[in-house]
């Protein structure tokens, strides 16, 4: 390790209601303390500043939720000495689909033809025209929803049906491109460091590992790393992830972004490239293995998840093929960023200037503060519990990682809970987050609002009995007590003991 110089004070962003992506063990080995400094949803734009120069935090390290994003990029302005990373211009992509579709085009990068419609009339005109299937997406809004915002759409009629239920603004169109799996690739430094494929399940349309979905690590072709790297390098992004599509030899961006979830030992990845970013040589440079995650992918993906502090020595090129495809050129080895500058951000005024309305732009658009105030997110007129949750559920709360909401089915489906609290045993769940979701995942459902749909899914009560409970409260009013239950024909004391433990009054 070289000699100690004087480094930078490293202060970890964070926001409520978002799970975090580092903490300070992430930065195992930085000799100085690191801070931490908390964003409120709401009017706190002023005293986030403040603290922030009290505390002379010279590099800020954290994801902005798009809801925040216009918010930091004021910010960021009053704190010009401060680095983010990543920069504001690097998050851009994480705001909205649509800016992820404007990234590509100031780039050139290759990725699906997609239009963009803030005038319905227009977007409505394009439905008429446009060749079928189409794929539909909510543009505006946290990414991590399982695929629960994505549309597979094979019709002008079914293309209006949704569009006028679902009100979708901006209306964001994109061609469909033929394929069963995508192609994630995430990467430090601009250099892949893990890659897989996404794999629908049958009769599954989106290539979502949340909606039955498979992943797998081998066979990663070249041409979809060699994109992730293009991408990479012009959001001058010190970590990024891609989603990438496959077909007939060519290759597209589908997402990209600084928002992703990623293992235990790849966020000590990035927190091991970081250090070498900001210490000026006090860190070595870290190695990472092109191809490692074939190897790491044979690994049981529960242990896997678990696993920290994995790392690599100084590379030595071996005699066989994998020192030409390492490191002979330099082509694959581990960078340092560009500077991000304002003019990096893509314009977008070409899609505004046409709106006649107001109206027509999304929320996060109009009141992005007011949208923010909103601290959690749940399934259009659904009811959550905890019993009976599904996957796409859970994607729909706020922050939720698909990695971890695998990991809390799993959990659920082997243990008899008695609590939220007991999530608290999965990795990457802390209570202020459990917090959160405590308001839509109920551990035990209501028997005064849950529907007959979220009652039977319950294995003590099944369809039959939750209909006689609905029907029950429905013509006699609200149960004031679980004991009122026992006056519903067929339901005794040994079956209300049974499924005590599984509902409540609220």
């Amino acid at each position: 390790m070289a000699k100690r110089k004087k480094l930078p004070k490293l202060g970890l962003l964070y926001l409520d209601y978002v799970l975090r992506f580092f903490d300070r063990s992430n930065f195992k080995g930085w000799p100085d303390k690191i801070e931490q400094v908390v964003y409120h949803w709401g009017n706190d734009k002023d005293r986030f500043i403040e603290e922030v120069k009290r505390k002379k935090i010279d590099i800020l390290i954290g994801n902005i939720p798009a809801t925040a994003y216009e918010t930091f990029r004021e910010i960021a302005k009053e704190l010009p000495h401060v680095r983010f990373v990543p920069s504001l211009e690097t998050q851009f992509a994480n705001k909205s689909k649509e800016n992820v579709t404007l990234f590509c085009e100031k780039h050139n990068l290759s990725h699906p033809k997609t239009k963009i419609f803030y005038n319905k009339e227009k977007g409505y005109k394009y439905l008429e025209e446009c060749e079928y299937p189409i794929i539909v997406k909510r543009s505006y809004g946290p990414s991590n929803y399982g695929g629960y915002y994505v549309h597979k759409v094979k019709s002008k009629e079914e293309a209006k049906k949704l569009f006028d239920e679902k009100k979708y603004m901006p209306m964001y169109i994109q061609e469909c491109i033929p394929l069963r799996a995508d192609i994630r690739v995430m990467l430090i430094g601009h250099k892949p460091a893990c890659a897989f494929w996404r794999v629908a399940g049958e009769d599954m349309e989106i290539t979502n590992t949340s909606q039955g979905g498979y992943m797998t690590y081998d066979g990663v072709p070249m041409g979809a790393l060699e994109l992730a790297v293009e991408a990479s390098k012009a959001a001058k992004a010190e970590y990024w992830a891609c989603d990438i599509a496959e077909y007939d030899g060519k290759y597209y961006i589908l997402e990209c972004a600084t928002a992703f979830a990623a293992f235990p030992y790849f966020r000590d990845w990035i927190g091991q490239y970081l250090m070498w970013d900001f210490s000026n040589g006090y860190f070595k440079k870290p190695h990472i293995p092109l191809y490692s995650w074939e190897e790491l992918g044979k690994i049981n993906s529960s242990l896997l998840r678990t696993m920290r502090h994995i790392e690599f020595s100084k590379y030595i090129p071996s005699a066989d093929g994998a020192y030409y495809l390492n490191d002979k050129d330099g082509k694959w080895d581990i960078e340092l960023t560009e500077e991000s500058k304002p003019e990096d951000i893509p314009d977008n005024s070409h899609l505004l200037e046409n709106i006649k309305d107001e109206a027509d732009l999304p929320d996060v658009v109009k009141d992005e503060a007011k949208r923010g105030e909103k601290k959690h997110s749940t399934l259009d007129n659904n009811e959550m519990s905890l019993e009976s949750v599904t996957l796409t559920e859970l994607m729909t709360l706020h922050g939720m990682e698909e990695e971890i909401a695998v990991e809390v089915i799993k959990y659920i489906q082997s243990h008899d809970m008695k609590s939220i609290d007991e999530l608290l045993e999965v990795e990457g769940i802390d209570k202020q987050t459990l917090k959160v979701w405590a308001e839509d995942l109920h551990s035990k459902a209501d028997v005064n609002r849950a529907s007959v749909k979220v009652l039977s899914k319950i294995k003590a009560i099944g369809k039959k009995l939750a209909e006689k409970i609905v029907e029950f409260r429905e013509k006699h009013g609200p149960f004031e007590t679980l004991e009122d239950m026992l006056k519903i024909k067929g339901l005794g004391k040994k079956k209300l003991d049974k499924i005590r433990n599984h509902i409540a009054i609220k």
